[in-house]
């Protein structure tokens, strides 16, 4: 039996393989520019195509402002307590240990600071996590270690999204600086419509997050959990399973297709015929 889902994943596997050139053209998906993606030394945010990712890029610009301040405020205390009250300058020690107008102003102003904050913060949060109602519904399941999609109101498609090779690359129409990014299979969804996804994990617990949406949000085994986005520019986005699963953990990526309106009715029709009604694949690597 073991033999046989061997040879089953094997023919699988090499169908994929000889269609994957045609699958471009059909899907006609190609031509998208890859805005999504991490660049090399890179230290600022991927750009913000959803509202969500916008509120928690200037959310974190806002935070970083009172960092700042609050840093520069206590080196400059350092620095002055270096300068006025080292021992060449004060040989004898002061002999007082309170100061009560310090201490209650040093307990409430990091409170109200901290309450500023909070008020622009839970906003952020609470958009996050109030799903409106969706135009594109999807569920992504995390396995060891690669993603499942399904799209359960377009009559069952689903398919299995595995990392591609250095090797595959060109075939699949990406960059080679795309690799530990692009996968053989992409999500799909339409540009400026409510896209919910259903997160769920099959056998540990993974994360499904891509940086360019602002979503983020763990799959655990025997729950599903959702979240939501509205991308507003059509392109390649990339994405990482981002919860610790397992040795493989660093190589199943998540890639995310935004197209026109009139391109995603061609993949939903070419997608119904391609992967409707088929089951996932079938899982070789562990049965050994």
């Amino acid at each position: 039996m073991r033999g046989m889902n061997k040879l089953a994943g094997l023919a699988l596997g090499l169908s994929t393989l000889l269609s994957g050139g045609a699958a471009l053209a059909q899907e006609g998906l190609e031509g998208l520019e890859s805005i999504g993606k991490p660049t090399p030394g890179g230290i600022n945010f991927q750009p913000a195509v959803t509202e969500l990712a916008r509120d928690i890029h200037w959310l974190d610009g806002m935070i970083n402002v009172i960092i700042t301040v609050i840093c520069l405020f206590v080196v400059g205390l350092l620095a002055i307590c270096l300068v006025r009250f080292n021992e060449k300058r004060n040989p004898k020690p002061a002999g007082f240990t309170h100061n009560t107008p310090i201490e209650i102003t040093w307990t409430i102003v990091p409170i109200v600071i901290l309450v500023f904050i909070g008020a622009f913060s839970l906003p952020v949060l609470f958009k996050q996590q109030e799903i409106p109602e969706p135009e594109v519904v999807i569920k992504a399941t995390g396995y060891q270690w690669y993603w499942g999609y399904e799209y359960p109101e377009e009559e069952g498609i689903s398919f299995d999204s595995i990392m591609l090779q250095r090797e595959e690359l060109a075939e699949y129409g990406y960059e080679p600086d795309e690799y530990l990014l692009a996968t053989d299979t992409a999500v799909v969804v339409p540009v400026n419509k409510i896209v919910v996804v259903r997160v769920t994990g099959a056998d540990v617990i993974h994360s499904w997050a891509v940086p360019a949406f602002g979503v983020k949000q763990d799959g655990v085994p025997g729950r599903t959990a959702e979240l939501w986005f509205k991308a507003e520019k059509e392109g390649v986005y990339f994405g990482q399973c981002s919860e610790l699963c397992g040795k493989d953990h660093a190589f199943m990526p998540i890639t995310v297709k935004v197209v026109s309106e009139e391109n995603y009715a061609k993949w939903l029709s070419w997608a119904k015929s391609e992967y409707a009604g088929i089951p996932a694949a079938v899982k070789v690597a562990s049965a050994d």
